[in-house]
């Protein structure tokens, strides 16, 4: 695991804040929505963004360790650079997909749609939230829902070909959309029009691709230099 992947999935996030407007801006809401009145909002955000944190890395704890078998990561079959590098051609068409230029990611989304039609019923039963407890286990739940953004990052965490260094991953990655979604609840219609400008998507996007690219050089250049003998370490 290199620095550059803990620091790449966290600014992915930090800029993630035109995916999270549309994809999680409703959810966050109905959240405001429905907390009942005259309490402090913020709390309730906190615990809702930290419940859902928890899932991500949980999740990325979860593809580390599958990263971790041993056939994954045997000598002579260089599998964790070829999944560095896929990290790294997923951040580019996340990039795009922000950008506006390429809805690849939007595809992909399609592929927790099974797991999310079991999860989804059980929010009902915390709708609507009266405490930031009930917030945080309502967090934990919307965490697995169908979202090509963190399916991009997790392939980051599978990369990592650890456990912990998968959780670590998408810890980073919880932590860097954690602004974005506080700032969004607490000020839900003053950021919207802002978020949604095509100046702004079009200039994250652009910044998240770049993340991609250097990762792609970086890849290629360790190939170049130390061929398959030495393309494990890439991520190491």
């Amino acid at each position: 695991m290199t620095e550059f992947s803990i620091i790449a999935v966290f600014f992915v996030g930090l800029l993630s804040g035109v995916h999270c407007l549309g994809m999680c801006g409703s959810i966050v809401g109905i959240l405001t929505g429905q907390l009942p009145q005259g309490k402090t909002r913020w709390p309730f955000h906190l615990a809702y963004s930290s419940g859902r944190v928890a899932s991500y890395t949980l999740a990325g704890a979860l593809v580390g360790a599958v990263g971790q078998a041993g056939l994954l990561l045997r000598d002579d079959v260089p599998v964790q650079h070829l999944l560095f590098a896929l990290s790294s051609l997923m951040l580019i068409a996340l990039g795009l997909y922000i950008a506006g230029i390429w809805g690849l990611v939007r595809r992909i989304e399609g592929l927790g749609r099974f797991l999310w039609q079991r999860i989804q019923p059980l929010t009902r039963g915390l709708l609507p939230v009266k405490t930031p407890f009930q917030a945080f286990l309502l967090g934990t739940l919307w965490g697995w829902m169908p979202c090509g953004l963190v399916y991009s990052v997790l392939v980051t965490a599978l990369a990592a070909g650890r456990a912990d260094s998968g959780a670590l991953v998408m810890l980073a990655f919880g932590l860097g959309t954690l602004p974005n979604l506080l700032l969004i609840g607490l000020f839900w219609e003053s950021l919207r029009r802002w978020v949604q400008s095509p100046r702004v998507r079009l200039a994250a996007g652009l910044l998240v691709a770049g993340f991609g690219v250097y990762g792609m050089v970086k890849v290629g250049y360790t190939f170049y230099v130390n061929g398959w003998a030495g393309s494990c370490h890439v991520a190491a």
